[in-house]
């Protein structure tokens, strides 16, 4: 074994418990999700306030990003998770003792706000871990564990009765269950390091098509993950189609995310985020069409759906990146997160607004033309700038964006860490 393979090995070694616990905590995560949804429609709440459900979820996560790194500022990284992951098993128990729609936004916000601080935690012990030979690798690890255990997830859903506690139950168990390899671990947490905070506005001037494709991708993507199983529900699948149908979408997130990654290092990076979301919006009206058809059919478009529609983010990062001035990526980095974090929390309450007007398609035919106006959007503006040389683009990175989960949301904060610490050493010295 040679000395970069051993780097590798050793570094997926300290990591290993690190990526159980998330592993468990997106496999807890993907039941609940779709629980919510499926949960939801028992109760008979409209589609309008269900939206609103679950915009709750973003914006929490949103505020984490922002806020929680705080609590690991005060007590660090470990002890910080620990807190995070027992909240959200509490959360999760806690929507079968107060069923009314004020309380379960309440606890989607606190579910998101917790989710952004473990994520914090997450993805800065992996970089920081990871070696510069090893951390392509490590991330790419990061992204299957993410796609894979957020599908797993949806397989539970027909173990019980929604209508009943015991799935609440199963959700809760799993997040505790994530306690406890991180708990065990001896690796050392790491030291943050301060960025330097960047404006939207400066984001925006420096690649429009890059954030615009950030805010879409919010947009269309928490619309999924909030409203899917509505939609699911509408069109009458059973409980068991509706794990299959969300599956096939997350799944088909993790094919074809590379593929279309590596395509995108050789041609004009934006005539591929074009043709991705003109696609997306194709696929949007096939799952449509096959909403009254064959299910097998509908499977086979949710596939296609997710492979396009989960790359939108990663290409408009990797696009926004090719404009930003190399010192500057981390605050790119945060700015693409905050729009992405922004269209997030607006997209299922516009979807579901829809929806509740002309039925469950409404939440494609949505998707379908925010997707469309960015294909559009993507045209004019390739006539407004040139294409930046193949010699001075970097390279994709595949982002799990469809949970939000991406190294920025610890970089956007880690600024504030470091005040929050340099506060604290003050107050006690």
């Amino acid at each position: 074994m040679n000395k970069p393979e051993k780097s590798l090995l050793r570094t997926l070694k300290s990591v290993a418990s690190l990526l159980l616990s998330y592993g468990f905590l997106l496999l807890a995560n993907g039941l609940f999700g779709t629980l919510l949804g499926v949960r939801t429609q028992i109760e008979g709440f409209s589609t309008e306030i269900v939206g609103v459900i679950m915009a709750g979820y973003f914006i929490g996560l949103l505020a984490g990003a922002r806020f929680a790194v705080r609590v690991v500022a005060a007590v660090g990284h470990i002890r910080a998770f620990a807190a995070f992951a027992s909240v959200m098993s509490i959360s999760a128990l806690a929507h079968v003792l107060l069923i009314d729609p004020i309380a379960w936004f309440m606890l989607r916000f606190m579910a998101g706000f917790c989710m952004a601080g473990m994520i914090m935690v997450t993805e800065s012990w992996l970089n920081e871990r990871a070696t510069n030979q090893s951390r392509g690798q490590v991330l790419a690890l990061y992204m299957i564990t993410n796609y894979f255990a957020a599908g797993c997830g949806q397989y539970l859903l027909p173990l019980a009765d929604p209508s009943q506690f015991q799935l609440f139950s199963v959700a809760s168990i799993i997040f505790s269950l994530a306690l406890v390899p991180v708990l065990l671990t001896r690796a050392t947490a790491p030291m943050p390091v301060q960025p330097e905070r960047i404006k939207i506005a400066e984001l925006y001037r420096v690649s429009p098509f890059g954030f615009i494709g950030a805010f879409c991708a919010g947009m269309v993507n928490s619309t999924f993950y909030g409203m899917a199983p509505v939609f699911a529900h509408g069109i009458g699948l059973s409980l068991g189609e509706t794990s299959t149908f969300m599956a096939s979408v997350i799944f088909g997130g993790l094919l074809l995310q590379w593929p279309i990654g590596r395509l995108s290092d050789r041609i004009d990076r934006r005539k591929i985020l074009i043709g991705v979301a003109l696609a997306t919006s194709i696929a949007c009206l096939g799952i449509v069409l096959a909403a009254d058809e064959a299910h097998a059919l509908l499977f086979v478009a949710g596939a296609a759906y997710g492979g396009l529609s989960f790359t939108v983010y990663s290409l408009s990062a990797a696009h926004a990146n090719d404009f930003s001035e190399p010192e500057r990526l981390v605050q790119t980095a945060g700015g693409l997160l905050i729009a992405y974090g922004i269209g997030a929390s607006g997209g299922p309450i516009v979807a579901a607004g829809l929806m509740g007007q002309i039925g469950p398609t409404g939440m494609f035919w949505y998707s379908a033309f925010i997707t469309g106006t960015l294909g559009i959007f993507g045209l004019y503006r390739m006539r407004r700038r040139a294409a930046k040389p193949s010699d001075k683009r970097g390279s994709f990175v595949a982002l799990p964006d469809a949970q939000l989960s991406s190294e920025e949301l610890y970089t956007t904060a880690r600024d504030q860490m470091d005040r929050d610490l340099a506060r604290m050493s003050a107050t006690r010295f």
